[in-house]
Parts: C-alpha cells; sequence; structure tokens
C-alpha cells in the first residue's frame, strides 16, 4: 500500500484534495482494518473489520482504474497485488467462518 503515496505524488495539484486523498485514506484502511480485526476477540467482530478491508481494497482498485481512464498514468500492474492482497482476505475469512 506504501506504493499509493508514491502514485499519489505524481498526479495533478488539482487532485490534492479530491482523489489523492481519497486514494491515501482507502490505502491506510486496508491494512489498519486487518489489526484492528486481528485484535478482537469475537468471530463476528474480526469478519467485520476484515470485510472492510476488503471494501477499502475494491474501492482503492476502481481509483486505480480512474486515474488509468483520466491519463494520469498507467498502474495495471497493482491489479495482481491487489488480487493476491484480496484473496489472502477471502481465506482469512473464510478460515474464521469455518472455526
Amino acid at each position: 500500500m506504501l506504493s499509493i503515496y508514491s502514485i499519489t505524488q505524481k498526479l495533478p495539484e488539482n487532485e490534492k484534495y479530491g482523489l489523492v486523498s481519497q486514494m491515501r485514506r482507502a490505502a491506510v484502511s486496508v491494512p489498519a482494518n486487518i489489526a484492528e480485526g486481528f485484535k478482537r476477540k469475537g468471530n463476528k467482530d474480526k469478519i467485520r473489520f476484515y470485510n472492510i478491508a476488503q471494501a477499502s481494497l475494491e474501492e482503492l482498485r476502481y481509483y486505480i482504474i480512474l486515474c488509468n481512464d483520466l491519463n494520469y498514468g498507467s498502474y495495471n500492474e497493482l491489479d495482481n497485488k491487489f488480487t493476491s492482497i484480496g484473496k489472502m482476505l477471502n481465506r482469512l475469512v473464510d478460515t474464521i467462518n469455518n472455526k
């Protein structure tokens, strides 16, 4: 998720309070919700935070697509990273659900 900070530094200045802010917020939300979910005692709470992380990851995926569409750069290589993170989160949720 640190790569999002590098990407957003290259975006136009007029996106500072729009796309840059939203992308950074979503990027920080993914690991923050994973960490918070990890420390929760109940499985329902854990899953809730992991689901929030999943939603933030998909939100971030959309912002990358938007950057591509707006010709702010090509960031297609991040899709593999997002897919990998998404699969890990899915397995984590599945593991908790099967306990």
